[in-house]
């Protein structure tokens, strides 16, 4: 662009950012009584939008000047529902574990009368003179270093001017001012990789749409996020959706592209809001169409929903659902940079590629690339899930060990269970045990691990956990997400999930176990693509390092974690079972549960147990009579067996 076509851009982005300024500052300035909840889906599931509708009757009822505004989220879900208060000559202060008695107390007691009331307070969002912690000082953020998520729950995500007023946009007015081969030669410094899984350079791909002839290219979005635990690109979606925007718009000026698409999975409805929001938003602010912010470029952004087929995050595949086909995996070459949507070039990044854009652009290659391994820069952002003390979402530099990320930030097994394993990657990664704790998070170390980084996704396992059941959950989900192309992927791991299904229900044999690594080898080699090609990893990955538990479900007929139903039982211990309680034989749903007519005691049917565990989960608590045994280990306790005599049948009629 000429020097009158740069200035032309920074004076229209001037113009926004006073007005967001302005906004900004009578929402959440230095005056302002400002109470933003967290409603993005993780919030509302606890319970935020009761807690918003009592913060903004409380204002009301006293009458209070100010703003109840919905926001993003932190990422932390366990101290959900939370909420940022800013009040007049006070740094905002974050409070947690809200309810609607809480929220309306915080309003009394907090914005009229000044009472922090300590037992809600996280802390404070920045330094301040009251010498108040921060959030930043407690270990489950200190270790952290926040990016993508930075402004995840300090704005409403539906208000541009909140966005632009926090640093949105300002990578698109620095990448104007540049050529397209200068932003493409940024983010090539910056060594940022694709964050959906696939770590390919992002540069490299956007240089090679940048070279593709033809008028018409397209930017597609990726945030068919599909994977069990993860919500990484939901968080985004819903609390920061303008770095996503950011990032398309940088992208489209840099490869030449007019027009982008996001493909989000219909099951995320508040997100597919949100985005709409903020695209219109963007049109109207003069930052999505014809000559955005007075340049050279023209571009706009719509919204296609998909079905929710996992497959569909491949990206042949979701090109193929974008144009109204059944989302199925074609072969590469040629790539879809080079023939994509409508036969036309297609640049497809993750969202939080996209969302990384933006930062990189502000703050510099250098800066990015100063952070991670050397293969893997930047930071990743991962949904820590299972059984893990502080679910939720955390970022880190990139080399972060596994140890530090489940246990110095996410605190641990809960309940003082013993970890077992991580599964990392998704469905298709596999699980690491303890002795890989001190593997690095990044790209290549976790696949020499036989993992992989995937988009993010970690659930925790413990002792309770078993790793036979585990890779057989996985293995289910994949085989059922298949899209049947492939022989190999179709049939191969149905095969390998029926030599599962075997052995969690005391069917195996020794020679299963080869059985299923020479499957594992065909399927990796035979698949198109990498759902195919990853999907054993969570078998191969539990025999590698778990193999004495395939072992003893096959030879022994014991689950060490007691929960393959074919190796436990349940029983009622008579000492500990109160006489006038029913919980377990309301709780059961095969009428397994009777009271001897003569004993006065609870007793299981063993011929009739399915083993679900309703039983145990309505006991309550200060009586625990319902217990859970594997029988070849343990001695069942001296219960009465299934009624064999005339006393021990229940009564007729009960």
């Amino acid at each position: 662009m000429s020097p009158a076509d740069i200035n032309t851009v920074q004076e229209k982005f001037d113009a926004i950012s006073r007005r967001a300024k302005e906004r900004y500052e009578a929402l959440l300035g230095d005056e302002a009584n400002t109470v933003l909840v967290g409603t993005a889906t993780c919030g509302r599931s606890a319970g935020a939008l009761d807690v918003l509708q009592a913060f903004e009757e409380q204002f009301a009822e006293s009458s209070i000047e100010g703003e109840v505004l919905e926001a993003g989220c932190m990422g932390h879900c366990y101290l959900e529902p939370m909420a940022v208060i800013k009040r007049p000559g006070f740094v905002p202060l974050v409070f947690q574990h809200i309810n609607p008695i809480i929220a309306r107390n915080l309003v009394k007691n907090y914005v009229v009368d000044s009472d922090p009331m300590q037992e809600q307070l996280l802390g404070a969002t920045e330094s301040n003179e009251m010498l108040l912690p921060t959030i930043f000082d407690y270990p489950r953020f200190c270790l952290e270093h926040r990016r993508l998520l930075a402004r995840g729950g300090m704005h409403d995500p539906q208000d541009i001017y909140q966005a632009v007023a926090l640093g949105a946009y300002k990578g698109l007015v620095r990448a104007l001012e540049l050529d397209p081969e200068e932003v493409i030669a940024e983010i090539e410094r910056s060594g940022l990789r694709g964050m959906g899984g696939a770590g390919f350079p992002t540069g490299k791909k956007w240089k090679l749409g940048r070279d593709q002839a033809g008028d018409k290219k397209y930017i597609v979005c990726n945030a068919d996020e599909g994977d069990p635990g993860a919500f990484m690109d939901r968080c985004l979606l819903e609390s920061d959706p303008h770095a996503v925007l950011e990032g398309m718009l940088i992208g489209a000026w840099a490869v030449g592209a007019t027009r982008g698409l996001i493909y989000v999975r219909a099951e995320y409805p508040l997100a597919v809001e949100r985005m709409q929001t903020a695209i219109e938003q963007a049109r109207q602010a003069g930052l999505l169409g014809e000559k955005v912010l007075g340049s050279d470029l023209a571009f706009d952004i719509e919204i296609a929903e998909g079905a929710g087929a996992f497959v569909c995050g491949e990206e042949t595949a979701l090109i193929q659902s974008l144009q109204g086909m059944r989302g199925m995996p074609h072969p590469r070459p040629p790539f879809p940079v080079e023939r994509g949507y409508q036969d036309a070039p297609t640049v497809l990044d993750n969202v939080k590629t996209l969302a990384s854009v933006g930062h990189i652009m502000v703050e510099g290659a250098e800066s990015f690339a100063g952070q991670g391994t050397e293969k893997s820069k930047g930071t990743a952002v991962f949904a820590l899930a299972g059984k893990i003390t502080t679910p939720g979402l955390v970022e880190v530099p990139m080399g972060t060990t596994l140890r530090q990320l489940i246990f110095d930030i996410g605190g641990g097994v809960p309940d003082g269970k013993k970890f077992k394993a991580v599964q990392i990657g998704g469905p298709s990664g596999g699980c690491l045990p303890e002795s890989m704790l001190d593997t690095p998070v990044d790209f290549d170390a976790l696949k020499d691990a036989g993992s992989m980084m995937g988009s993010g996704g970690m659930v925790i396992l413990d002792e309770d956990n078993c790793i036979v059941e585990t890779a057989r959950f996985f293995l289910r989900f994949t085989q059922a997400e298949s899209c049947g192309k492939c022989t190999f992927c179709r049939i191969g791991t149905r095969h390998m999930l029926d030599i599962l299904t075997r052995i969690v229900s005391g069917q195996g044999e020794l020679s299963d176990l080869d059985r299923l690594e020479e499957l594992a080898r065909d399927i990796k080699d035979g698949s198109l693509c990498n759902l195919g090609k990853t999907a054993p990893n969570p078998v191969l990955t539990s025999l590698r390092f778990f193999r004495e538990e395939f072992i003893e479900h096959i030879e022994k007929g014991i689950c060490r974690a007691k929960v393959c139903n074919e190796f436990t039982a349940y029983y009622i211990l008579p000492e500990k079972c109160a006489r006038g309680c029913d919980a377990c034989v309301g709780s059961c749903p095969v009428e397994a549960i009777y009271e001897s007519p003569k004993r006065k005691i609870k007793i299981i049917d063993q011929t009739l147990c399915t083993n679900c565990d309703s039983c145990r989960s309505a006991c309550p608590e200060e009586y625990d009579a319902v217990i859970k045994i594997s029988p070849v280990s343990e001695v069942p306790p001296s219960e009465p067996r299934p009624p064999k005599k005339e006393d021990d049948k229940p009564a007729e009629g009960s």
